[in-house]
This record gives C-alpha cells, sequence and structure tokens, in this order.
C-alpha cells in the first residue's frame, strides 16, 4: 500500500505492508528521520511527538494510513539548519539537552503551545509539557528556553 502525504512541506509517499503501521516506525525506518524517538509506545510518553495538521501528536499511536493526504512536520522540517526555529536555538542557548531523548518532543509540544499562546506564563509551559517525560532532570532549562523562544518570537 502507498500512502502519500505532505511531509516536512514536500510531497512524500510511504510504502507500508500493514496500514496500521505507526507513523513514528515509518518516519524512522523508512524515512530514515531521526528526530522523532521511541519511547513508551504508547503515546505517553512524548518523545515520537510531531506535528499533524499543525497540532501535536504521538506519532507511535498514529497509523500511517491516517496520514494520507495530510501534513506532517518532523523536527526535521521546524527549522533548517542555516536557519533553525527560534525554540531550537533557544534549546542550544540554554543548554537544555543532556541526554536528548525526551527534546524532540520537549521541542515539537513547546512549538505547539507557541502557535496558540505567544507569550506563555512559566505555570502554563509547565503545563503544556507536562505530559513530556524527561529523566534527566533538564526541566529548569526547557522551560528557560521555551520562554526565551516566545520572547523572540514576539
Amino acid at each position: 500500500m502507498n500512502v502519500h502525504f505532505t511531509l516536512n512541506g514536500k510531497p512524500t509517499t510511504a510504502k507500508v505492508d500493514d496500514p496500521s503501521t505507526p507513523l513514528l516506525y515509518v518516519l524512522r525506518d523508512d524515512l530514515d528521520l531521526h528526530g522523532p524517538r521511541f519511547g513508551c509506545g504508547l503515546g505517553q510518553c512524548g518523545a515520537c511527538t510531531v506535528h499533524f495538521e499543525g497540532r501535536a501528536l504521538r506519532s507511535c499511536v498514529m497509523p500511517i494510513s491516517a496520514v494520507a493526504g495530510k501534513k506532517v512536520v518532523t523536527l526535521e522540517g521546524l527549522g533548517k539548519a542555516n536557519q533553525p526555529h527560534p525554540l531550537q536555538t533557544a534549546f542550544i542557548a540554554e543548554q537544555a539537552v543532556q541526554c536528548g531523548y525526551c527534546i524532540n518532543g520537549m521541542i515539537m509540544q513547546s512549538a505547539d503551545l507557541l502557535q496558540t499562546n505567544r507569550k506563555p506564563s512559566e505555570d502554563q509551559i509547565r503545563e503544556a509539557l507536562a505530559n513530556n517525560l524527561c529523566r534527566c532532570g533538564t526541566h529548569v532549562r526547557i522551560v528557560r528556553a521555551v520562554k526565551r523562544a516566545s520572547e523572540s518570537m514576539a
């Protein structure tokens, strides 16, 4: 089965045997994108977050068949190497990455937040990221990075 969709602004076709294959598997295994990560496989940790039709979504629980004709953006499509998204720049500036496993979800969920709330408070940032798990303990730097990005985007 061929699934046609827009990935990071480009028309893409994924060839799959099973239409229930999780989008995450297709992104990583077939399309060689490694921003979204496999964490829990249950949509609970946030490591696999992508934007689907403009909103944050857990790609480990989204069947590839559901993206047919739709738009998907991964961390790789959020910004470009020569022009990173303000969140990517802020996460680097605040040194918000320790092991890096959760960062895909943290950035993609934060980008979703900043689409609807350009100047979130610290509490609003923490609430938006509450379902993204990080075991390294960089939460304070992550919140500072989102705040920095929101200020640079204002």
